[in-house]
């Protein structure tokens, strides 16, 4: 619970000094547990592949943590232009030789994700990103 007050504490002061964000616009929070001895490699993951992959296909990047209280946690927040692209942004990420060839060499020797949450989030009326 701590984790989700300071991820909101922290989004809402990202939004409140960014400009131009889309009302319609959805932010997607993901959580990635990684495997025991595997968190470096999915730190490479996304430096090296993952954020290019995800802009190609449609998802800013907004901002990527730690979790300080949780070790192996990777926490981030991508955005999609709106609910209606979500499925299809994915779509096209998953279907991309790059990705699968990055994410195939990544895997070599072991799964490096044992768990991914998500969630996604629109702008309440009274929101700074409105």
């Amino acid at each position: 619970m701590k984790l989700l007050r300071a991820l909101a504490v922290l989004f809402g002061t990202w939004i409140a000094l960014s400009a131009g964000t889309v009302a319609a616009e959805v932010h997607e929070l993901r959580i990635y547990t990684a495997n025991e001895g595997k968190f470096e490699a999915l730190h490479e993951r996304f430096r090296d592949h993952t954020m290019a992959l995800l802009e190609k296909h449609g998802m800013r990047n907004v901002a990527y943590w730690v979790d300080v209280q949780t070790p192996n946690t990777l926490v981030y927040i991508i955005a999609h232009e709106s609910a209606g692209v979500i499925e299809s942004n994915w779509k096209a990420f998953f279907d991309d030789p790059a990705w699968q060839a990055a994410y195939q060499a990544s895997i070599a020797e072991g799964a490096l994700v044992a768990n991914i949450d998500k969630r996604f989030l629109s702008a309440t009326d009274y929101s700074p990103a409105r």
